[in-house]
């Protein structure tokens, strides 16, 4: 196997750093099934606060918080509306399906997003035959929209729309700080769009594990049943906790190093004959590189990239995936343009 030395295939191969280590090691820990582990008490708390929501729970990923958001708040047989690109479409099992028993609705959105006028003619109109509309769900940033970042006036819209018809709405907050950052809207702003909110932890923040999902305290009580079903409940989880506290405290203003390393790549690769990148589109630390004039198809050109030490992820066979992150510098990006362009010449 090929030794790894500028990983690109996604933040969330990020490692703890030795102060990241030595913060988790001196974790005052309890048991937090019980409430009683201080340092994961001290995270929620800090989550619900950043976010502007009344309580927060921290599970083991985010894929938990969202099967944990739509099993709370859709019954079975309900409809979710969601970007076809959607992670809880296609990175999540099947889940909604079999946690929630809910249906999506996938639309056909822009580089991840859906404009408020698909949502509104996705929702259903109380036909009895048909399932009822129950959630309307965004990710910030899309993943496979590039990392676009959801403007707050449509979400702000499509809060609105959700309010007017009775409906739920939930953001896939993954890479939401990414969005903070590289917007300068608040995360307070970004999160007062949607009824149920999390944070990933473990991608752009450094962190091994874990997301903390945030909503009312009605919610909170009700999602903590969810939980303990899907395996999340944890003992002395402020080992983990205090990874994300100090990931809060250092890690988020440096993402603006992630986003200008992406647009660094991008503008590198865009020069490369044969492959097609607008450098003015990477908003945040996700390109998706399109080498369909190439000489050579994305997963050989990923497969010669990894054979020089650079591991970037074939999406398909003419479209490739960057994502850059705090154990990637700027020498590495540079790195990894050369080596890409000297395999595509």
């Amino acid at each position: 196997m090929s030794t790894i030395e500028i990983e690109l295939f996604s933040d969330t191969k990020t490692k703890p750093s030795q102060a990241m280590l030595d913060a988790m090691m001196q974790a005052e820990c309890g048991d937090e099934q019980a409430g009683e582990d201080p340092t994961t008490l001290a995270l929620q708390e800090r989550v619900a606060d950043l976010l502007g929501k009344e309580a927060a729970l921290f599970v083991p990923s985010g894929t938990m918080c969202n099967q944990i958001a739509m099993a709370v708040q859709c019954q079975p047989g309900d409809e979710i509306i969601a970007d076809k690109t959607a992670h809880i479409i296609n990175f999540e099992a099947g889940g909604p399906a079999v946690i929630a028993r809910a249906m999506i609705k996938p639309l056909d959105g822009i580089r991840g997003q859906y404009t408020l006028e698909q949502a509104r003619e996705a929702l259903r109109a109380g036909f009895r035959h048909a399932p009822s509309s129950k959630m309307i769900a965004v990710e910030q940033t899309a993943n496979l929209g590039g990392g676009s970042i959801w403007p707050l006036a449509v979400l702000q819209s499509l809060k609105e729309l959700a309010a007017e018809h009775n409906l739920v709405s939930h953001m896939d907050g993954a890479r939401l700080l990414n969005a903070v950052v590289a917007s300068g809207v608040s995360a307070k702003d970004y999160a007062a769009t949607v009824d149920t909110v999390w944070i990933d932890l473990s991608k752009g923040l450094g962190c091994p594990i874990g997301g903390v999902i945030a909503g009312t305290k009605d919610f909170i009580e009700q999602a903590w049943p969810w939980k303990q079903r899907l395996g999340g409940s944890m003992r002395q989880s402020g080992v983990l906790a205090a990874a994300g506290l100090y990931a809060l405290d250092h890690n988020v203003d440096r993402l603006a190093i992630d986003h200008a390393n992406a647009r660094t790549l991008a503008t590198r690769l865009a020069q490369i004959p044969g492959v097609k990148i607008d450098p003015l589109t990477v908003e945040t630390n996700i390109l998706i590189i399109d080498v369909g004039e190439a000489a050579l198809s994305a997963p050989e050109i990923s497969e010669r990239l990894l054979a020089g030490g650079v591991r970037m992820g074939a999406m398909n066979p003419t479209s490739m995936r960057a994502v850059t992150h705090l154990d990637v510098d700027e020498a590495g990006v540079s790195r990894a343009a050369d080596l890409f362009a000297e395999i595509c010449s």
